[in-house]
């Protein structure tokens, strides 16, 4: 899409594959992991300031669709 951002990108060079922040190393899942700690979004963006706020609230509502568009289809 024209003039979207791109949040999260994947690339063999970075990190193998895995899914980053776009424009850093920090990888998707440090955002889950923290989350699931029982960290606040807070610490998460204090603790890896290469990712802004904008980043870590997109990949969260990505997360959030998908699950709940999986959860629509399989019903």
């Amino acid at each position: 899409m024209v003039g979207e951002t791109v949040l999260v990108e994947s690339s063999p060079e970075i990190l193998g594959g895995e899914p980053v922040f776009a424009g850093t190393r920090v990888p998707v899942r440090n955002l889950i992991d923290y989350l699931e700690a029982g960290d606040s979004l807070e610490e998460f963006l204090e603790a890896f300031p290469s990712v802004t706020r904008e980043q870590a609230v997109a990949a969260l509502e990505i997360a959030r669709e998908t699950l709940t568009a999986g959860a629509r289809s399989s019903g």
